[in-house]
């Protein structure tokens, strides 16, 4: 029994530092998206931030799957399976995220930035554990 939760610790690390390689790689891609539509089109509206954050969104899913896949759980099953799991999970973390940053900062009028992390902080172990035990799941 020992093992199972030493090995869940060593995961739970690295889905930590692979969620904060997402985190810069949303926000890398939301700032190139917007720095790149200023510079060809012109100032970009709410609109067009809305669709970079989206889209940062998608990418830093994509990333955190592959390398979730790779070195947190190194999970074997099929593919798009996992990837579809994976981002119902992740769409789910993002709603979770929002109402706890609604919390913090609409209710209790915390900093933005450190509603942001709390949200982040509250959202982690759903993310971890229903990942770990529905989108790489391994049955054998």
């Amino acid at each position: 029994m020992d093992a199972r939760f030493e090995e869940s610790g060593r995961q739970f690390v690295k889905f930590s530092v692979v969620g904060t390689v997402g985190t810069v790689v949303n926000l890398a891609v939301l700032k190139s998206t917007l720095f790149a539509w200023g510079h060809l089109v012109g100032d970009p509206t709410f609109g067009v931030e809305i669709f970079a954050s989206g889209l940062a969104f998608c990418i830093a899913v994509v990333n955190n799957y592959l390398l979730n896949r790779w070195w947190t759980f190194r999970a074997t099953g099929s593919f798009t399976t996992q990837f579809l799991k994976f981002f119902i999970v992740s769409c789910c973390g993002l709603a979770l995220n929002e109402l706890a940053f609604w919390l913090f900062r609409g209710r209790l009028d915390i900093d933005v930035l450190v509603s942001q992390g709390l949200a982040i902080l509250c959202v982690l172990p759903f993310n971890f554990f229903v990942n770990k035990l529905w989108s790489f799941r391994e049955d054998h």
